[in-house]
């Protein structure tokens, strides 16, 4: 059994210092790998990563993330994620990491994602090239993230997780305003879970969403939402599979 801790939209800041760290310290007692869903920071600058740095620094589990659109916002992704490695935090984007869990190689590929919305309700690349772009932009995300999975199966994991910051299914947005689905994720997230093959889909950002979901191939969805969650992690179990094999009846995820 896989105990996989998550969270999402910390939303950490210069006088969040020590807020989560009581909490995490407890991991290895409940967990084996800690995912962070995106939005660790406030304003995506380097003082408020080193805060969230210092909260994840030394854990007993493997911590692996993905940023959010928070993290973006100050202009500066690529120093925020240079801190968070230094700190130990493997983040993805368009990449896979394989860890050993007792002997098991789970897989974890990410990305932050993007918008534009759901089948029958999303943006298309036509019209304008700043149109195109957004939906271009969503695409990238998602091949990342369908490449990353494919190379972990090939890499003899079993068990493969998902991680992104945007939202691959509606089921999880529900409690959100219809007008913003397509400003809150994407099936074009889904599709590459299904197309490649995952035993659970972690995400985050929808505050007002809700916590259970499925893509139409039968992935587990988890919004890890700190807002919806209400606490400082949640952890799911997961049966481990044995390498590259798939099952076809939806995986199993208890918690």
């Amino acid at each position: 059994m896989i105990r996989v801790a998550a969270v999402g939209d910390i939303h950490l800041g210069l006088d969040s210092e020590g807020l989560l760290r009581p909490a995490l310290e407890t991991l290895p007692e409940c967990a084996d790998l800690l995912l962070l869903a995106g939005d660790l920071t406030r304003h995506g600058t380097p003082e408020e990563a080193r805060v969230v740095a210092r909260e994840m620094s030394g854990l007993r589990v493997p911590v692996v993330a993905v940023l959010g659109n928070h993290d973006h916002h100050d202009e500066q992704p690529e120093q925020v994620t240079d801190v968070l490695r230094d700190a130990g935090v493997q983040v993805l984007e368009g990449q896979g990491t394989v860890l050993d869990i007792d002997g098991t190689r789970v897989g974890v590929a990410g990305t932050k994602g993007f918008g534009g919305g759901f089948v029958g309700r999303c943006g298309s690349e036509f019209g304008e090239p700043m149109m195109k772009e957004f939906i271009r932009y969503t695409r990238r995300c998602a091949d990342g993230l369908r490449t990353a999975l494919d190379d972990l199966a090939g890499a003899g994991c079993g068990t493969r997780i998902a991680l992104t910051h945007f939202s691959p299914v509606p089921d999880t947005l529900a409690g959100e305003p219809l007008e913003i689905y397509p400003f809150l994720g994407s099936y074009l997230l889904a599709e590459a879970m299904d197309t490649a093959g995952a035993d659970l889909a972690v995400h985050g950002h929808a505050h007002a969403g809700t916590e259970h979901g499925m893509t139409s191939g039968g992935v587990p969805v988890r919004n890890v939402a700190q807002p919806v969650i209400r606490r400082a992690f949640n952890v799911y179990h997961l049966h481990a599979q044995e390498d590259g094999a798939r099952s076809a009846a939806p995986a199993d995820v208890a918690g």
